[in-house]
């Protein structure tokens, strides 16, 4: 066990488990992981280890997740350890120290730097992948795949997931793409769990709570009361219909059976933004109250808090009184209509035990940290637009998975509620399940295409797209082939320079070589503080001497060099014999695992005057040389040879996912993006623009819909890309003026042609542009208050998401518009958009 994993576990205050064990020494081993684990169960102090390695070897460390809300509570946890000046938080809407050590980001953000080439990816040592199940996601899921195969291969990789039955299938895809990947799997949770069923029950009128598994299957009392005892007789002489015997308990109801049954806090999960703010109503209605004074007054001392930045004509608009009075009881929602100021003060205040139930859509189930006693599922069924469906077995186990505080409850409870139109099979089925195989969601995107052009060249890009997770899925052999290629192709590439430095120097090398004995008197010589003068296999340049170690294989030196890097150096490394130039002062104290002491010692070791350019004898053995050159030339001839067979692997050269890019990348030619294999003005601003309806977006950027507009019109033309009507389009639009109106119908017959092309290349369509928004985007750019803005079709989470998005999207064409006069006024408009509840809600300062 090395010294910094001594000092990281000493300061914890539980040992660890012994999947984290597992996982710290595959770290160690500097093997990348892959930790597939509940909900809970501690696959954070994995990732905090990660941070520490690097952090103690002088590099960086990148925190991805897949949402902003996960993304912002990471950076306030990494703050909590290392201190704010350590750690940075960029996503699409904010940037907060991102030439920090730590930086916390959403994944698209690492996919973007990735192709940008940023200068923020040197001294990169670890990326931690959150969530990574997200893979799965159609949205989000390719961007997960094009970092993991595009990462530079020597960035050690920590993915974490929830528990999926396939997690070897991932990790030998993740070992085939990237490198040794270590699969630690854990599937016992932290904190048992039991599974309940409450109903009503009217033939006593009483509100029931069963066991739903007994003895590892379902509870067979209760299913044979629910099978034969469905209906009672007719109330009252007049009845004529018997009565249904079992009902769904209210929500009040429920939350006093919770209550009664000590399983507060709870989160209780329905599918519907509107029913959660029924719930609390309702139960505000049954006159609950779940708070004593002082928790309530602390309640309130949280929210105010958190919405400091809001002005008291917004807090009206937003209802903020009757929030404040609903979560003083404690009893809240927390749902995608709320902005996020109120959610993070819900999520504070249930995190520290003052509010006791939340309501809450299953948005609230990915990643954020608010575990509960107990969890409730309203309803196993859920609306997808167009008729209901059951939960899938990932979607039970990740809203169950919050069930349960580690180190507070010993038992976890799990309640589903009685429904006409779920059987009790279905409910012990999904209690029963434990499979959950992650499949890729990867496609080919058009801004992928021509940034791919733009980086690699036709084969490369090939190459690229074998390695995804859905060709591997589709046809391993592929993916296998070309992980082969790659790095018999850098093999090949090390052996030509190799050959050419043994064919110019053998001579003299078999003349003037010492032995490693030799080498290894220069090493027993040295001390920390030396400056010296290294050639060797893995340093060439100067270095301090930071500390050394007498083995019995011989001397070891630990070495810092200039790039900050600590290098162990032995006599068999070496290519000459090391000559020490000089001296300097270690700095104090002497703690080279702190970046303090890094930086110190590397600026005294920059400073130091040596002669770097004095030759000495080279280490070899004299029989070798001639030897060498020999080994290297068949060398030379095997690996061609084997690079030449491979590249006439049919299977190899081809693929579905292949083909699918091909695809795309003839319709980008048709559209006058791409020439060839070259990308040519229109690709270039393709390139740059990260959205997922990316070509229609650039097409109306190139096609000059967007110029010569002032600024409110500007924002109600980009609210037309980004609004997404919710529950169907009302056909319903208010057109801020005959401007707007007349830009809309070209963005309407651009969209149509691309939609056309798409459709009749198989490729997957974009979201038609709504102009649902663009009355209300104009009036907030042009400076009217929230109260006059909000629509009552339009909750405040929704707008101030979509302005959010808006102002993202204004700034991206302020970057990749080729016009002077529209990047001037997408900059002003940005500015525009940016203010009041809208900047707050970023954590950026309002103008």
């Amino acid at each position: 066990m090395s010294s910094g994993r001594d000092s990281f576990t000493a300061a914890l205050p539980y040992s660890p488990d012994r999947f984290q064990t597992e996982a710290m020494d595959a770290l160690d081993d500097d093997s990348s992981v892959l930790v597939a684990a509940p909900t809970g169960s501690g696959k954070t102090l994995i990732a905090e280890y990660a941070v520490h390695r690097a952090l103690t070897a002088g590099q960086r460390a990148f925190y991805t997740a897949p949402i902003k809300a996960l993304s912002n509570q990471k950076y306030r946890d990494l703050c909590a350890i290392h201190g704010a000046a350590r750690v940075g938080l960029v996503t699409g809407d904010n940037a907060v120290n991102p030439e920090a050590d730590v930086v916390v980001m959403t994944t698209e953000v690492l996919r973007n730097m990735i192709y940008s080439s940023s200068s923020r990816l040197e001294r990169l040592g670890a990326v931690i992948l959150d969530e990574v199940h997200f893979l799965q996601d159609a949205y989000r899921g390719p961007v997960w795949e094009e970092v993991i195969i595009q990462l530079d291969p020597t960035v050690q990789l920590i993915c974490l997931s929830a528990t999926v039955s396939n997690a070897d299938e991932v990790g030998e895809w993740l070992t085939t793409v990237r490198g040794r990947t270590k699969v630690v799997t854990e599937s016992r949770r932290p904190v048992e769990l039991l599974t309940h069923h409450a109903l009503y029950d009217s033939s006593n009128g009483r509100v029931q709570m069963h066991d739903t598994i007994v003895n590892g299957e379902p509870n067979r009392n209760l299913e044979r009361v629910l099978a034969t005892a469905r209906t009672l007789p007719p109330r009252g002489q007049g009845g004529k219909r018997p009565r249904r015997r079992f009902a769904t308990p209210t929500r009040p109801e429920t939350v006093e059976l919770l209550d009664d049954n000590d399983m507060l806090p709870a989160i209780i999960f329905i599918f519907s933004r509107a029913q959660c703010e029924d719930a609390v109503k309702s139960c505000m209605s049954a006159g609950m109250v779940l708070t004593s004074r002082e928790e309530e007054d602390e309640i309130v001392g949280i929210v105010e808090r958190h919405v400091d930045s809001l002005t008291g004509s917004d807090r009206t608009a937003l209802g903020y009184e009757e929030f404040l009075d609903r979560i003083g009881s404690g009893i809240a929602c927390h749902h995608a209509g709320m902005i996020p100021m109120f959610k993070e003060a819900v999520e504070e205040c249930f995190v520290r035990g003052l509010v006791k139930v939340v309501f809450a859509t299953e948005t609230l189930a990915v990643g954020i940290n608010m575990p509960a006693r107990a969890v409730v599922i309203e309803k196993l069924t859920k609306y997808t637009g167009e008729h209901h469906v059951l939960l899938r077995a990932s979607e039970y186990t990740q809203l169950t998975g919050r069930a349960g505080r580690r180190g507070l409850d010993r038992i976890g409870h799990a309640v589903t509620l009685w429904n006409p139109f779920v059987t009790f099979d279905q409910t012990a089925g999904l209690a029963l399940s434990r499979s959950f195989r992650l499949s890729s969601a990867f496609r080919p995107t058009f801004n992928m295409a021509v940034n791919m052009i733009r980086r690699h060249s036709r084969e490369a890009a090939t190459h690229f797209l074998n390695l995804s997770f859905a060709q591997f899925q589709t046809d391993r052999d592929v993916v296998t082939s070309e992980a082969v290629l790659e790095r018999k192709r850098r093999e090949l590439s090390r052996l030509e320079m190799s050959q050419i430095e043994l064919t110019d120097s053998f001579i003299e090398a078999e003349e003037e070589s010492v032995g490693e004995v030799e080498a290894e008197i220069a090493l027993r010589s040295l001390r920390p503080g030396d400056v010296v003068v290294f050639d060797a296999a893995n340093l060439r340049g100067r270095g301090v001497v930071i500390s050394t170690a007498a083995r019995r294989s011989g001397m070891r030196l630990t070495v810092l060099t200039p790039s900050r890097k600590q290098i162990d150096l032995t006599a068999r490394d070496l290519l000459t014999v090391p000559v020490k130039g000089g001296s300097i002062d270690l700095p104090v104290p002497f703690e080279p695992g702190k970046v303090e002491f890094v930086r110190e010692a590397v600026a005294r070791l920059v400073k130091a005057r040596i002669d770097e350019d004095v030759t000495t004898p080279r280490v070899g053995r004299s029989e070798r040389p001639r030897r060498d050159v020999v080994d290297s030339s068949r060398s030379l001839r095997r690996l061609r040879k084997e690079i030449e067979q491979l590249e006439q692997r049919p299977s190899a050269r081809s693929g579905s996912v292949n083909q699918r890019f091909m695809d795309v990348v003839e319709l980008l030619g048709d559209l006058g993006y791409v020439n060839g294999w070259s990308l040519t003005d229109k690709g270039h601003v393709l390139a740059g623009v990260f959205h997922e309806s990316d070509l229609m977006v650039t097409e109306v950027i190139t096609g000059g819909i967007l110029e010569k507009l002032s600024v409110p019109d500007l924002v109600a033309c980009v609210s037309c890309l980004v609004f997404e009507p919710r529950g169907g389009d009302s056909g319903h639009v208010r057109w801020p003026n005959d401007t707007v109106r007349n830009r809309f119908k070209r963005m309407e017959k651009t969209s149509e042609r691309l939609n056309a092309m798409q459709r009749e290349r198989g490729i997957q369509m974009h979201r038609s542009p709504h102009a649902g928004l663009a009355m209300d985007a104009m009036r907030w750019a042009q400076g009217s208050p929230l109260s006059d803005v909000l629509d009552p079709e339009l909750t405040p989470g929704d707008f101030v998401r979509s302005m959010r998005q808006i102002t993202d999207l204004l700034r991206q064409i302020e970057n990749v518009s080729p016009g002077e006069d529209l990047r001037s006024t997408a900059a002003a408009a940005a500015r525009a958009v940016n203010r009041s509840v809208v900047a707050a809600a970023a954590g950026e300062s309002a103008p």
